[in-house]
């Protein structure tokens, strides 16, 4: 019997217009509506098949916003049977606050498997699933689109530069998800009404977020002089004498 723990990050949907904040920093969403990346719904698949397979459970986990509890009764929608929501201020974690708040909660529990999306879909970063790994002290896998159980063996595929990749790793294991490798299913009526009904688990971080946003501000504009050293044949040593100034050349 394996728990398996997914985690899942709620992200503007950017099948339409996708428009920019005033400091044009990241994404206006307010017009906009949400759902989470390709990657984290094949690997919310991959947890719910692991979990019936062994007859264990898949837990869905998401930091962030309080509206990203829609996200998570998504996921459990399509068969997840638990549902943690850790209430931040997503914009303001980095990848490492993300997989330090991540790891605080996994301490307490008994995952035989976390799986993660390969990359987020928002910033690009490639990052929590690897920091989660070395906060824990446990093996990671990353690019995979298949994995398999047998006892307290997790067997890992995805594919390389040269072909197909497979890697055996000892439970518990981290393992970032990308998509290909299975198809997500779509939620039932029943599975809506299940998801309305399951009770979100919401807790609190200790972690203070360590991300700073810069700005990026334009060059003052600086006034051009143009300097006429001379016209033809004359024009030479003032040329030399100019260039010897600077150093660009010795006297």
């Amino acid at each position: 019997m394996t728990d398996v723990l997914v985690c899942i990050k709620r992200i503007p949907e950017t099948s339409s217009q996708v428009m920019l904040s005033d400091d044009g920093m990241s994404v206006d969403a307010r017009h906009v509506g949400h759902t989470v990346s390709a990657h984290e719904e094949a690997a919310v698949e991959i947890a719910i098949q692991l979990a019936d397979a062994s007859g264990g459970s898949a837990t869905v986990l998401t930091l962030g916003p309080a509206d990203a509890v829609e996200q998570l009764r998504d996921a459990v929608a399509v068969g997840c049977t638990r549902a943690v929501h850790i209430e931040a201020d997503s914009e303001a974690f980095g990848p490492a606050d993300v997989a330090t708040a991540i790891a605080d909660f996994v301490r307490g529990e008994d995952f035989g498997l976390v799986l993660v999306g390969n990359d987020a879909a928002d910033t690009g970063d490639f990052q929590v699933g690897v920091r989660l790994a070395y906060a824990l002290g446990r093996p990671v896998v990353t690019g995979i689109s298949s994995v398999a159980l047998d006892g307290d063996t997790i067997t890992a595929r995805g594919a390389g530069p040269d072909g197909d990749e497979v890697f055996e790793l000892p439970s518990p294991a981290i393992i970032a998800i990308q998509e290909g490798g299975v198809t997500p299913r779509y939620p039932s009526i029943v599975g809506r009404m299940k998801a309305k009904k399951l009770p979100v688990e919401t807790i609190a971080t200790q972690v203070s977020p360590m991300t700073y946003r810069l700005g990026l501000t334009s060059p003052p504009e600086q006034p051009s002089t143009v300097e006429v050293l001379g016209e033809g044949p004359d024009a030479a040593k003032a040329v030399v004498d100019m260039l010897v100034g600077i150093g660009v050349v010795s006297s």
